[in-house]
C-alpha cells in the first residue's frame, strides 16, 4: 500500500545542513529497503497559484488557498505493507527532517 507522508512546518526556513544530511540518509534507507516511491521539497506557499474552474471559467489567484499556521514543505510517497509500518517509517522521517509529519494512505 502507498502512503503520502507530508512534511509540515510553520515557517519557510529550508533544512539546515544537518537536517539535509539526515534526510538524505533517510531517503537512502527508504530506497535500500524498498519503501521509496517518490519524494520532493516544495517552494514557499507564497509561490503557489490556486485555480478554481468549477464554474466554467478558470479563476487564478496568487498565494496559498488556505489560511493556516502550517504548510506542507515537502513529502514522501512510501510503499509499506500496512499503516503501522508506514507510521514507523514516518516517525523516522520526522526525526530526520526535524518537522511534524502527516501520514495518509492512498485510496
Amino acid at each position: 500500500m502507498q502512503y503520502l507522508v507530508s512534511v509540515l512546518n510553520d515557517n519557510t526556513d529550508l533544512a539546515t545542513s544537518e537536517e539535509a544530511a539526515a534526510i538524505d540518509a533517510f531517503n537512502d534507507k527508504l530506497q535500500a529497503e524498498g519503501h521509496w516511491v517518490f519524494a520532493g521539497g516544495l517552494s514557499a506557499p507564497a509561490s503557489a497559484t490556486v485555480i478554481d474552474n468549477r464554474n466554467g471559467e478558470a479563476v487564478m489567484t496568487d498565494g496559498p488557498f488556505a489560511e493556516t499556521k502550517e504548510w506542507i514543505v515537502g513529502f514522501w510517497i512510501m510503499e509499506a505493507p500496512d499503516l503501522d509500518a508506514a507510521l514507523k517509517l514516518a516517525a523516522e522521517g520526522s526525526k530526520a527532517c526535524n518537522r511534524r509529519i502527516e501520514v495518509r494512505p492512498f485510496l
